[in-house]
């Protein structure tokens, strides 16, 4: 399957005093890379709420190499970097394009999520149909 990417231009508020993107926001930005992610592998997230799982972000870390200032497009590649049991892992570079043209990495990160259920909040096996899919988008 091709890979994966979301495209984001950073807003004035998501901007600090330095003039660069607030490092928080990197994970807001991973996690709506994740939903677009599930959008394009065909997984619906609300079809998952019914058969009643849920995932949880159990860690996550961020990697800083350069800023990303208001207003660069940048875009969030995602890869799945694992998947076990009861738990996957997807990788996230935020892609920037410098001076001369070439696209670089600005931030790199992950989160691990944990799929449980949404009666008790235990530890769910990662269902078939999600397995499958972030087979396709594995190590990209």
């Amino acid at each position: 399957m091709t890979p994966y990417s979301f495209g984001i231009v950073p807003r004035y508020a998501e901007i600090d005093q330095q003039g660069v993107v607030f490092n928080g926001h990197y994970l807001t930005w991973f996690d709506e890379a994740c939903t677009g992610l599930f959008d394009h592998l065909r997984v619906s997230y609300a079809d998952l709420i019914a058969e009643g799982v849920d995932m949880q972000v159990v860690h996550t870390e961020i990697d800083f190499r350069a800023p990303v200032r208001w207003r660069e497009a940048v875009r969030i590649a995602v890869r799945c970097e694992h998947i076990g049991t009861t738990s996957f892992t997807l990788g996230f570079t935020v892609l920037g394009t410098d001076a001369e043209g070439i696209e670089k990495a600005r931030v790199s990160g992950k989160n691990v999520y944990v799929v449980v259920s949404t009666s008790d909040w235990s530890k769910r096996p990662v269902p078939e149909a999600v397995r499958i899919a972030l087979d396709s988008v594995a190590g990209q």
